[in-house]
């Protein structure tokens, strides 16, 4: 049997996907496992469970429909696949599937896309990321899942550098930069390693502005914008601690088996906090009434003070403990 699977499109949730494809792995163990992955984001696949084949998908040299038309056709001229999973529930993928001529296509209602698949199924409410792929599983083949392993291969040796990420896609899961501040200054306090401040490119001024804000600047570093994905694995991998807001590189951080530290804003951990809780602490204010929200900017306050007024002495007795438990 031939399996394709679409892989979902933002780093967490691809981190999130692998505890799927180590449960297909299980249920299908004679088949043939090959994904398709966004151009960037695919630069995670080394370090996934093993897999046939990559379709790496380029929205730029496919553009709309007829470019997922054509992206599909090409997979379907390389091989033939007997079922076809999306992960994502947008409409591009469904068609996708369709286009790929993959003989079972499954995934879940949304977005009028049901017509595309051959398995639809309402997504269930209430259950983490990783759960809700996996249930799709689950829903397809009338089987019980086991424990979910979200766990990416690597062999980087364990290091004495503090990784801190301040950003987010979201204003109300990013740190402000007095409470950046704040936070670091504690840290270099406290931690004699190296501190690290990673962010993609369009993060570097903010990150630099921080770093300038700070009593001794020189005993941070910023690589925000100068890693890419494989750099930054590496650099994630081989920390002692992972300090975060809600974000992609959380569960990355997470998935590699570094402690990772979450400080949690705006968002539902119950649903998308990092998922190995063995090697990690979430941490949350709960003491507002508009706790916790889903809005991507605050709309009760300038700044989001679910993150503000957090107690920093709280925080950094948290990394301690963390810490400690990855030595």
């Amino acid at each position: 049997m031939n399996i394709l699977v679409r892989l979902p499109n933002w780093l967490g949730d691809m981190v999130m996907s692998v505890g799927f494809l180590h449960q297909l792995r299980d249920f299908f163990p004679d088949a043939s496992i090959s994904v398709i992955a966004k151009k960037g984001i695919h630069d995670l696949l080394p370090y996934f469970p093993a897999h046939q084949q990559q379709f790496i998908f380029d929205k730029e040299n496919y553009s709309g429909l007829r470019g997922l038309y054509r992206f599909g056709r090409m997979i379907r001229s390389s091989a033939s696949f007997d079922l076809f999973f999306s992960l994502p529930d947008s409409f591009s993928s469904a068609f996708m599937g369709h286009a790929s001529g993959s003989k079972k296509r499954i995934g879940y209602k949304n977005e009028l896309r049901e017509f595309l698949l051959t398995s639809s199924y309402k997504k269930p409410v209430g259950l983490h990321r990783v759960e809700e792929y996996l249930h799709l599983l689950e829903a397809y083949t009338g089987k019980k899942a086991k424990e979910p392993k979200v766990k990416l291969l690597h062999n980087f040796q364990r290091k004495q550098h503090v990784v801190v990420n301040i950003n987010s896609e979201a204003s109300s899961r990013r740190l402000t930069i007095p409470k950046a501040v704040e936070i670091l200054s504690a840290l270099q306090k406290d931690f004699h390693g190296e501190i690290v401040l990673i962010g993609a490119p369009k993060e570097k001024s903010f990150v630099e502005q921080v770093i300038a804000e700070l009593p001794q600047p020189n005993q941070t570093i910023s690589v925000a914008g100068a890693t890419s994905l494989t750099q930054l694995v590496e650099v994630l991998a081989s920390a002692k601690l992972m300090l975060t807001t809600d974000s992609g590189p959380a569960h990355l951080a997470n998935a590699l088996g570094t402690p990772t530290l979450v400080l949690f804003g705006a968002g539902n951990e119950n649903n998308t906090a990092p998922y190995n809780r063995n090697a990690r602490t979430i941490t949350r204010l709960g003491k507002l009434s508009c706790e916790p929200c889903q809005k991507n900017v605050c709309v009760q306050f300038s700044t989001p003070q679910c993150l503000e007024l957090m107690e920093t002495t709280t925080i950094i007795q948290e990394a301690k403990q963390l810490a400690n438990y990855g030595k």
